[in-house]
């Protein structure tokens, strides 16, 4: 009796596949030991060149396609899907929509707006600042969003840079106005999100939108013929200087609008944003992202520790912003049960250190991080894709091709690239920080600034590498390590970050010198140990025969600087030293800190509970160091 095997007998594979297979083997060994983030990379590359590609397309036929276009499709596609969530309170797509129309009525009703002027909004996180916004957008306003962080001058200034024909102001920001309108210019009309008004000649806005018509504002006044046109304005610090309103192009907008769905959100997720809407991160990233995903978002007035994973669990959150203050608050937070209890799968923002990072997901969970790197007013943008600790993005050849940039070596000393002796500048290696820069080319440009166009050129090195070119300077150094991972090392200038905001040293010295008894103040960032950025600090030397009055100190800073840009720590002395080319010299000063223990010269500490600067004493020092004392 013969087996089944000689009655069916089993086809021979050919000769060749088993060598096949062992190749395949052996090439994916290779991958994953040579190229560990191929395929990863290999999507992330696919994600960009599809939406590319997809602008492309609009650009050949002739069509301009804006974030606001999405938008008022979506209302007509999804009318009743939630688009905000705030306290509670739903607005639907076509809720935003229509409220937006009825406030475009009311300003073409009552105000000579053109196509092309420009709106100042002074608002915090709610509807409203999303309504006006789109509103006026519709007019084919630009929409110039104010930071209400920012007192008086600094304030004054903002208005007057953008050169608004309209204010708007919330309800909640009326004391800000009260210390401004006697000094702003004559030809701004103001408008206050309230039925009625104690201040003369300024406008109230909510009566007339309760009275005004739903119905949509002619197509010709908000459709765009280009979508390099300016349509926001939005502050930043910059490196140097008084806050510079940054032009935002439809461009700018529709690129930040992908970032949430080339990290993987979809139209299902719903995001919660806590950060300040007159940011870039919050209002191009998180509600352009929301509008480019048809997605909802739950708005939050202001962000709060206690109440942030509540909120997650009540409106079941999929999708959260952050900055690494953000998740610093959160992990200093006291541990909870079930604090993995909640939906929340991608964190999108910047700025974490390390350790947060890893905390942050052994205490709330599976949340994939996803860091990225960008400047609102700059045309290069990094995502880290993979989620590799620490990261800021990856970069690779296909990537240089699409977006090209640069590490170049820097000179601390006289605050500038470095150039050979052939003038140009020169690459670091890999491992070394650089300044990053990025070339300015059609499909990269750099927009500028409104009204200044000496910070514009400032931001522009030419003859970089070969006669002609020309980069953006980031004001950043970074680090690209040899798996090509990029890491943010430090700003230079004159500027630091605290609180995740910006700080321009020279506007605060600037505060600082009106008191009639300091001669100079050299303002700089000091670490603190657990602490993302650095705060402020003020090395003061007092005219002739004057004494420190503290009270006025602190009285002079909390009114005029924001309260993340107000110095934490001051330090009085007798003279001032100057580097060579007679630049106030903060190098020895940043490194040596706010420690009374090696420090002979007296500190002062901004004490927030006693609302006054106080004597930094070693007890005090120790109990900052320690995390007793709140910063």
């Amino acid at each position: 009796m013969r087996g089944w095997e000689e009655l069916y007998p089993l086809p021979v594979p050919p000769s060749w596949v088993p060598g096949a297979a062992v190749g395949i083997l052996s090439l994916h060994f290779i991958q994953k030991l040579l190229f560990p983030y191929f395929w990863a990379d290999l999507r992330y590359l696919l994600k960009v060149l599809t939406y590319g590609l997809r602008m492309e397309m609009y650009r050949l036929q002739g069509r301009v396609v804006t974030v606001l276009d999405e938008f008022v499709k979506l209302a007509e596609k999804q009318p009743h899907k939630a688009f905000l969530i705030y306290e509670g309170t739903v607005h639907t797509y076509r809720d935003v929509d229509r409220r937006s129309n009825r406030i475009a009525q009311v300003f073409l009703q009552h105000e000579a707006l053109k196509k092309g002027d420009t709106v100042a909004l002074l608002m915090g996180n709610e509807p409203d600042f999303i309504h006006v916004w789109f509103g006026l957008a519709k007019l084919g306003c630009v929409v110039a969003f104010l930071n209400f962080n920012v007192r008086f001058r600094s304030l004054l200034h903002c208005v007057s840079s953008c050169e608004p024909k309209i204010l708007v102001v919330g309800a909640d920001l009326l004391g800000t106005l009260e210390e401004i309108l006697p000094k702003l210019q004559k030809d701004v009309s103001v408008w206050i999100m309230a039925k009625d008004s104690t201040f003369p000649n300024v406008h109230t806005l909510l009566d007339k939108i309760e009275a005004a018509s739903e119905d949509p504002v002619p197509v010709n006044r908000c459709s765009a013929t280009n979508l390099k046109s300016a349509v926001l304005y939005i502050f930043t610090s910059g490196t140097t200087g008084l806050p510079k309103a940054a032009v935002i192009s439809h461009l700018q907008i529709l690129k930040g609008a992908a970032g949430l769905w080339a990290f993987g959100a979809t139209s299902d997720d719903i995001i919660y944003i806590t950060l300040p809407l007159y940011h870039s991160a919050a209002s191009l990233l998180g509600i352009g992202g929301c509008i480019h995903l048809g997605a909802t978002c739950v708005l939050k007035k202001k962000f709060s520790a206690s109440q942030f994973w509540g909120d997650c669990r009540r409106y079941n959150v999929t999708v959260i912003q952050y900055i690494g203050e953000l998740c610093r608050y959160l992990c200093n937070q006291p541990v909870k049960e079930g604090e993995k209890n909640h939906k929340v799968r991608l964190a999108i923002g910047n700025g974490v250190r390390n350790d947060v990072w890893r905390e942050f997901l052994e205490r709330f969970g599976a949340v994939k991080i996803c860091e990225f790197y960008g400047a609102t007013e700059g045309n290069i943008c990094f995502m880290n894709h993979t989620g590799k600790i620490g990261s800021v993005g990856r970069t690779n050849f296909f990537y240089k091709l699409f977006f090209p940039f640069d590490l170049i070596k820097y000179d601390f000393q006289k605050d500038e690239p470095i150039r050979n002796k052939h003038g140009w500048c020169e690459k670091v290696k890999k491992g070394e920080a650089g300044l990053l820069i990025s070339k300015v080319n059609a499909k990269n440009p750099f927009f500028g600034y409104a009204g200044n166009k000496r910070h514009t050129e400032k931001k522009l090195l030419c003859e970089v590498f070969k006669k002609g070119d020309l980069y953006f300077n980031t004001g950043d150094l970074m680090v690209q390590d040899h798996d090509n991972f990029l890491y943010f090392w430090d700003r230079i200038g004159d500027t630091f970050r605290w609180k995740g905001e910006n700080v321009a040293t020279t506007e605060v010295s600037d505060v600082i010198v009106m008191l009639d008894f300091i001669q100079e103040a050299n303002v700089y960032g000091v670490s603190v140990p657990d602490h993302e950025g650095k705060a402020g600090m003020a090395s003061l030397i007092l005219k002739h025969n004057a004494s420190l009055d503290l009270e006025q100190m602190y009285k002079q800073v909390v009114t005029y600087l924001p309260s993340y840009a107000c110095p934490l720590f001051l330090r009085v002395q007798e003279k001032m030293e100057m580097t060579g080319t007679f630049k106030q010299q903060k190098f020895r000063l940043v490194d040596e800190g706010f420690n009374p223990a090696t420090i002979t010269d007296p500190l002062y500490f901004l004490d927030n509970s006693k609302k006054a600067y106080v004597m930094l004493t070693k007890e005090l020092h120790e109990m900052i160091l320690s995390g007793k004392i709140k910063l």
